[in-house]
């Protein structure tokens, strides 16, 4: 298999939405994730705006024409989000780590890869494709603790659990990337 890896810094990355709306299904609308096509076509629908944000990257990875796998990331500005999941990562981390942890850092937003490709290797090239020139090596991301699976992916790539809900716990958690200063500092489960 001869897999390409292509970064887009821009718009360019536009081009493709049609399969990345494809290869997002294929990820995220089966189980552990169950989502609906209409989170599919949300993603597709901020993609205009993401290309804009500062220090936006994505990376797909393309064999014959069919895109396999991407990833999308930025820089999380301050002030720190109040969308999404971000207040969950907030109030896990504590005011001052997410401004010193999160702030300033290259966020992953999404990373998916289409159900034929996994166990290939290719997640974890798009990972540390879309991670590679993070400033000053700090990098994060959120996850749901409903896929063990990505929790112990994520584990493996040599990112550091940051936050840690209760046992039994539902919701998302933070991880700081390999290279990321603060990963030393993070609380580790008892």
């Amino acid at each position: 298999m001869s897999i390409a890896i292509r970064v887009f810094k821009g718009a360019e990355l536009l081009a493709h939405a049609d399969e990345l709306r494809t290869v997002y299904v294929d990820a995220f609308c089966a189980p552990p994730w169950d989502e609906d096509e209409e989170k599919a076509t949300e993603f597709v629908d901020r993609l205009p705006a993401n290309v804009r944000r500062p220090g936006f990257t994505a990376v797909i990875a393309v064999e014959r024409e069919e895109i396999l796998g991407f990833a999308t990331a930025w820089t999380t500005l301050a002030p720190f989000p109040t969308d999404r999941c971000y207040p969950q990562a907030a109030a896990g981390l504590g005011a001052d780590h997410t401004a010193d942890w999160l702030v300033g850092a290259r966020e992953i937003d999404e990373l998916a890869v289409r159900a034929g490709a996994r166990g290939s290797g290719l997640a974890a090239d798009l990972l540390e494709a879309v991670t590679e020139d993070a400033p000053e090596g700090r990098s994060w991301l959120l996850t749901s603790v409903r896929s063990p699976r990505a929790m112990s992916f994520y584990r493996h790539q040599g990112w550091t659990q940051a936050t840690h809900p209760s046992p039994g716990g539902k919701g998302i958690v933070v991880f700081l990337g390999p290279r990321h200063p603060a990963r030393s500092l993070a609380p580790q489960p008892l």
